[in-house]
């Protein structure tokens, strides 16, 4: 975790515990913010007309930097997070179908996901690779389309 925190609220610094807290509070919440369902929620309860709700947000852009984000365990939160900097995107979600929509998309790509994942996997079986060298080579030369170079 990062240096002390400061309590706005009461003017002085964040306790250990308080620290704690309240990483494990916005932890959950950013998390959360993966489920385009809870996102309706927010939206029809207008949650993303409030411009505090709204600076809340810009706040919790720091999970996107390494040392946070490795707590995620739903990294599409922080897609979602990256959206909902955007009014036009805050106010489609009051509409049901288009969270449906974005529900559909999400599930599609972690099947497509799990189902390619599974090919390696079993490819690799046949091949004798594991697939932790296979994944590693992969990455290393492709990333949505571009070339990276390895870094060692």
């Amino acid at each position: 975790m990062a240096g002390k925190g400061w309590n706005y609220v009461a003017g002085v610094p964040e306790t250990d515990e308080q620290q704690r807290l309240r990483f494990q509070i916005e932890l959950e919440f950013v998390q959360c913010l993966g489920n385009p369902n809870y996102l309706n929620f927010l939206a029809q309860r207008g949650y993303f007309k409030d411009n505090t709700f709204i600076n809340y947000l810009k706040y919790l852009q720091y999970w996107k930097e390494p040392d946070y984000a490795k707590y995620l365990k739903y990294p599409m939160c922080l897609y979602f997070l990256d959206l909902l900097q955007y009014e036009h995107f805050r106010r489609e979600l009051v509409n049901a179908q288009c969270t449906k929509f974005i529900d559909d998309q999400q599930i599609l790509l972690w099947q497509h996901y799990t189902r390619r994942r599974s090919r390696l996997l079993q490819s690799n079986v046949t091949n004798g690779t594991t697939a932790e060298q296979t994944l590693n080579n992969q990455n290393s030369t492709q990333s949505n389309g571009h070339v990276n170079a390895k870094i060692s």
